[in-house]
């Protein structure tokens, strides 16, 4: 499995869609904003999922519901420090992580002063994710060539929040606080498999990169990189201390 964010297919509830298609968005929104736990069919938000079916409720709205249950706040509110609770809401509602302190601060604060609702609200019915998800498709990990005016930094700290379809977001540490708090890189970390041992070091990743070129009127050129997991982080850093934009990094497969 991978552990590292691929290119994203985005699944998008349709006017017409059958019982299947609907039942399929409907678990991309739970593996999405719940943060790919386990759900038992206890769990489910049975009426929403009704009004969704009627087509009374938008994949927006669906989402929303989900991020105000009882299930979201106990998981990811309760459970977590004001500091990763933020972490995780950029991470399951606008499918990226946080690029700064700030942003951070921002919403740590709307919390403080307008209560938890008014916190998930500030995500759902913001611009970006209406720009990028509109009413009907759900929310997935965005990599930095979607998102424009990120820096490439974002690659390793949405890395270190992607951890793959085998890991959930339960009872785990703030994993951005202190690169953000110190405005620092952040460090792409070998994953480990639930035995401790450091797995999936063999895999090779793409990086695609444009490049401005020399002479007296600016091109850029796009080269693409292929490197081992060893040598991803040296790579991305050298791009970045050269001048070059990552456009995407994939996994060789």
């Amino acid at each position: 499995m991978s552990l590292w964010i691929k290119t994203v297919e985005p699944i998008e509830l349709r006017s017409n869609s059958t019982e299947a298609e609907i039942q399929t968005v409907i678990k991309a929104v739970y593996k999405q904003v719940l943060g790919n736990i386990h759900l038992m069919e206890s769990q489910r938000l049975i009426s929403a999922e009704s009004l969704l079916k009627k087509g009374e409720i938008s994949i927006r709205k669906f989402v929303n519901m989900v991020a105000k249950s009882e299930l979201y706040f106990s998981l990811f509110f309760q459970q977590s420090s004001p500091y990763r609770f933020v972490e995780l809401n950029f991470k399951h509602l606008l499918g990226r992580s946080p690029q700064d302190q700030a942003e951070i601060s921002e919403h740590i604060l709307i919390y403080n002063e307008q209560g938890y609702e008014a916190e998930i609200d500030s995500y759902i019915d913001s611009a970006e994710y209406i720009n990028n998800f509109g009413e009907n498709i759900v929310p997935y990990p965005r990599g930095t060539s979607t998102i424009v005016g990120v820096k490439n930094v974002a690659f390793n700290r949405t890395f270190s929040l992607e951890r793959g379809n085998a890991t959930s977001d339960r009872k785990k540490a703030a994993q951005l606080i202190t690169d953000l708090a110190a405005n620092m890189a952040t460090k792409i970390t070998k994953p480990l498999s639930s035995s401790g041992i450091y797995t999936n070091t063999a895999k090779r990743f793409q990086i695609l990169v444009t490049k401005a070129g020399i002479g007296p009127t600016v091109k850029r050129s796009k080269t693409t990189y292929t490197v081992n997991y060893e040598q991803l982080t040296p790579k991305i850093n050298s791009i970045q201390k050269t001048g070059g934009k990552i456009l995407r990094i994939s996994e060789v497969v």
